[in-house]
């Protein structure tokens, strides 16, 4: 009979007989770029398209926030000028304030003593260009939010293509291994491509809600006006 200490050096001796399987992780830079070639091209593109975006969506929100911040006794302080027919001091103020709203107004002053109509048109005239500038590059994540996913899509078709290849010249012996790559390539790109494209169309559409506020903030504002050039003196 096996004593204690035998019994130990025993069950020491059928651990270390024992295969070590080592547990492998996968790290989502390995997962993104395991793909081959035509994946690693994929995903280096769908990186671009990322930043690209992200860049422009923080860039416009940043401009139209600031296009949208008017003083809210800017309209009484132009009434009054008007109204007192201090034009130059209601030009002055329309100058000291950068934003959309204070252009119209001082394109509308600029016309003041034409026909209501003509004043009227300029600043439509006006407005467009204001709308113009605050939806610059705005199309651009429109079209990332379309094309991302179609690009992921066409890594699809690329690691799907690899891996029946490698089955077809293989004649149907192909290792998993020899698969892996095309498998990558086909499920890695169609992820980063969904992301992107619903980063994109999320950023699209929240910048076209926050503009859309600031038009309708500026045809209030040239209501205001046309109503205060109508008032009776």
């Amino acid at each position: 009979m096996l004593n204690f200490f035998q019994q130990d050096e025993v069950a020491e001796a059928a651990q270390a007989a024992e295969p070590v399987v080592e547990e492998k992780t996968l790290s989502l830079f390995d997962l993104m770029f395991s793909g081959g070639l035509g994946g690693q091209i994929i995903i280096i593109i769908l990186f671009v398209l990322l930043f690209a975006a992200v860049y422009i969506y923080f860039e416009r929100l940043f401009a139209i926030k600031a296009a949208s911040r008017v003083d809210k006794n800017f309209m009484h302080q132009i009434k009054d000028s008007v109204q007192g027919g201090n034009i130059e001091s209601a030009k002055i103020r329309c100058a000291q304030s950068e934003s959309p709203v204070a252009r119209l107004t001082e394109k509308g002053i600029s016309r003041i003593g034409s026909p209501l109509e003509d004043i009227n048109t300029a600043i439509e005239n006006a407005g467009r260009l204001e709308v113009y500038k605050l939806e610059k590059n705005v199309s651009i994540l429109a079209t990332i939010a379309g094309a991302a996913p179609m690009i992921g899509f066409l890594g699809t078709v690329i690691g799907m293509v690899l891996a029946f290849h490698e089955l077809a010249t293989s004649s149907g012996q192909a290792q998993m291994g020899a698969l892996a790559e095309g498998i990558y390539t086909a499920m890695t790109t169609t992820v980063a491509g969904l992301i992107v494209g619903i980063i994109a169309y999320i950023g699209y559409n929240h910048l076209v809600v926050k503009t859309d506020k600031v038009v309708h903030q500026m045809e209030a504002t040239a209501v205001d006006f046309l109503d205060l050039l109508n008032e009776p003196a």
